[in-house]
C-alpha cells in the first residue's frame, strides 16, 4: 500500500515536473526565439547596408562580415523561424513529410555553418593582414576573399549531403538514423559547429595579437617607423576580437550537450529525462542564435568607425539630413552634398 503510494506520488511528481519544464520551453521558444528573431534580422540589415560603404569596400575582412551579415538573414528567417514555429507553436510539419524533413534540416545545417566559418575565415585573414611578412599579408586580398565566400557555401553545401540521406521520420519524429550513423553525426557536429570553430578563432585570434603585438614593440623601438595597420585595420582587429570571444562563450554550451547525447544516444530514458533534455538542447541553440543576433551590438561598441558609418546612414537614409563632414582615413575633411528629393 505505501509503495504503491509512493510509486503514484512519484508519477505526478514527474508528471507535474514534466509538465512545467514544457511550458517554460514553450514559453522561452515564443518570446525569446521571437526577441532574437527581430533583433537578428534588423542587424543583419544594418550590417550589410553599413559593409557596402566606401569606408568598407576595399577591406577583405569587412567582405567576410558582409557575407556572414547576408548569411545570418537567412539563418533566422528559416532556421530560427522554423524552431520557433516547432518548440514554441507546436507547428510539426516536420515531423509528417519525409521530403520537408530532410530539406529542413538540410538547409538548417548550411545557414548555421556558413555564417560561422565566415567569421573564421576573417580571423583567418586578420592573421595575414598583421603578419610581418609580406608573402604572407598578400593572401589577405579581395580576390581571395571573393574566392572564398563562394567556396564556402559550396563546401558546406555538399558537406550536409548526407542529411538528405541519412535523416528519416522514426517514431513520428524527424530526426537521423539510429545506430551507428546516430553516433557518428552527433560526435561529427559537437566537433563541427563547436570544438573546430572554437579551436580555429581562438588560434587565429591568438596568432593575429601576437603580429599586432610585435608590430607595436617594433613602433616603439624605431621612433621614426610609422604603422603599416590603418585605424580601421585596428577596429576591424577589435571587432572581430570580440565576435570570437562571444562565440566562444555562447557556442560551448552546445557540443558539450551533443557529445552528451552521442554517449547516451541508446540509453532508455524516462519521460522526464527527455522532457528535461530536450529544454537543455532547445535552450543551447537559443544561445546560438543570440550570438548571431549581438553581432550588431557588438560591432556598435567595438569600433567608432562603425557607429560613424551607421550615423551617417541614419542621417542622410532615414532622416534625409544633409552630411556632415567627413574625414577620409589620412585625408583632409570633405562636406558630403545635401539630400535632394528632386535628384535622380
Amino acid at each position: 500500500m505505501n509503495n504503491t503510494t509512493m510509486s503514484s506520488s512519484i508519477s505526478s511528481s514527474d508528471a507535474s515536473t514534466i509538465s512545467l519544464i514544457n511550458v517554460l520551453n514553450r514559453a522561452i521558444s515564443q518570446f525569446g526565439f521571437g526577441f532574437i528573431f527581430i533583433l537578428g534580422n534588423v542587424g543583419s540589415i544594418l550590417m550589410c547596408i553599413v559593409f557596402t560603404q566606401p569606408t568598407y569596400r576595399n577591406s577583405p575582412c569587412a567582405m567576410f562580415f558582409l557575407s556572414a551579415s547576408v548569411s545570418q538573414f537567412f539563418t533566422y528567417n528559416f532556421a530560427l523561424f522554423t524552431r520557433m514555429l516547432h518548440f514554441g507553436y507546436a507547428i510539426l510539419t516536420l515531423n509528417s513529410n519525409l521530403w520537408y524533413c530532410k530539406l529542413r534540416f538540410y538547409l538548417f545545417y548550411i545557414f548555421v555553418a556558413v555564417p560561422r566559418y565566415y567569421i573564421i575565415l576573417a580571423s583567418i585573414d586578420r592573421y595575414f593582414a598583421s603578419s610581418d611578412i609580406a608573402l604572407r599579408r598578400r593572401w589577405s586580398s579581395q580576390k581571395i576573399a571573393l574566392r572564398l565566400i563562394f567556396a564556402n557555401v559550396i563546401f558546406w553545401s555538399v558537406i550536409y549531403t548526407q542529411i538528405i540521406v541519412f535523416y528519416e521520420i522514426g517514431s513520428g519524429i524527424c530526426t537521423f538514423r539510429s545506430g551507428h550513423y546516430a553516433i557518428f553525426f552527433t560526435i561529427y557536429i559537437a566537433f563541427d559547429s563547436g570544438v573546430l570553430p572554437i579551436l580555429l578563432m581562438l588560434i587565429f585570434g591568438l596568432l593575429t595579437v601576437r603580429n599586432v603585438r610585435q608590430t607595436k614593440a617594433r613602433i616603439s623601438t624605431n621612433v621614426g617607423q610609422s604603422s603599416r595597420m590603418s585605424k580601421k585595420d585596428v577596429q576591424l582587429h577589435r571587432m572581430l576580437a570580440n565576435q570570437i570571444i562571444l562565440f566562444v562563450i555562447l557556442n560551448m554550451p552546445n557540443p558539450i550537450y551533443l557529445i552528451y547525447s552521442s554517449f547516451t544516444v541508446n540509453m532508455s530514458k524516462s519521460a522526464l529525462q527527455s522532457a528535461a533534455e530536450t529544454f537543455v538542447s532547445n535552450m543551447t541553440y537559443l544561445l546560438i542564435y543570440l550570438g548571431f543576433s549581438l553581432t550588431f551590438t557588438n560591432f556598435m561598441i567595438s569600433s567608432d568607425i562603425f557607429r560613424r558609418e551607421f550615423a551617417q546612414i541614419l542621417r542622410t537614409k532615414i532622416l534625409r539630413q544633409t552630411s556632415i563632414a567627413r574625414i577620409p582615413e589620412g585625408g583632409t575633411p570633405v562636406r558630403m552634398l545635401p539630400v535632394n528629393d528632386g535628384d535622380h
